[in-house]
């Protein structure tokens, strides 16, 4: 059972799959704009947001790195560049995101040190300790169990290992919180379904972010399933916010 409002927030409410297979149809449906759409939708921003959840690894340099809900390798692929040393394996549900990454991952001739494969968050591949670095950008909103995708997530890390998580939240600031709430309660879902057809998708992408448990509460159910020097940085008024624990 559910634990997180935002765990049964699913992208198509008639449907009868589970939100994890929802999830993994709805990216197949829209990974053809799905790149397009998010420097569109950010104005580029998602780029300065991923580098600087990415800069938080840099004491680290970590020489194994899994990217969690990798979708078309945009974390893994600045990552390769970032730590050239480092071996990074990008997991996904969606073969469709991991189609347009793989192409990416040839044009970036990257192909020898970024590997894209099918895999789920929540019974992940690899033994324990198999990883110095764990990243999830925009992805744990769609986990169907938040918990077990995190203790997943803590079992492959190796002692000292660090979770960064980058995800959406909710600012709190007079006028920035209206505007956000209008561009993206209205404007996003209309902005997809004019794009990729696919309203659904992004009326998806508000609802979860409104219901998903962000700041202290997400930084507690991290210290809940064994992290330890967590900490929680806000981005553009609180539009977005970086996540981060060790192993």
């Amino acid at each position: 059972m559910s634990k997180y409002a935002h765990d049964t927030i699913v992208p198509y409410a008639e449907s009868a799959l589970g939100k994890k297979q929802q999830v993994a149809e709805m990216f197949d449906h829209i990974a053809f704009r799905y790149d397009f759409l998010n420097r569109f939708l950010s104005a580029g921003t998602d780029i300065r947001w991923r580098k600087k959840a990415i800069a938080q690894l840099a004491s680290l340099q970590p020489q194994s790195i899994l990217d969690v809900a990798t979708g078309t390798g945009d974390m893994a692929i600045m990552m390769a560049r970032q730590f050239p040393a480092a071996k990074i394996i990008g997991i996904d549900i969606s073969e469709g995101m991991l189609e347009k990454g793989r192409e990416k991952l040839l044009k970036a001739n990257l192909g020898g040190r970024v590997n894209l494969q099918s895999g789920d968050s929540e019974t992940i591949n690899y033994p324990p300790a198999s990883f110095d670095a764990v990243s999830v950008a925009f992805g744990v909103r769609n986990f169907e169990n938040l918990e077990k995708g995190l203790r997943e997530i803590y079992r492959v890390l190796t002692p000292g290992g660090k979770l960064i998580i980058l995800e959406f939240s909710k600012p709190k600031t007079i006028g920035i919180k209206q505007l956000y709430n209008l561009y993206m309660g209205f404007l996003a879902p209309q902005i997809g379904k004019l794009f990729c057809k696919d309203k659904d998708a992004y009326q998806y992408l508000n609802d979860s972010v409104q219901r998903f448990p962000e700041g202290k509460e997400f930084d507690d159910i991290l210290q809940s399933v064994g992290f330890t020097h967590t900490t929680c940085k806000n981005l553009s008024f609180g539009i977005c916010s970086i996540y981060a624990g060790i192993k």
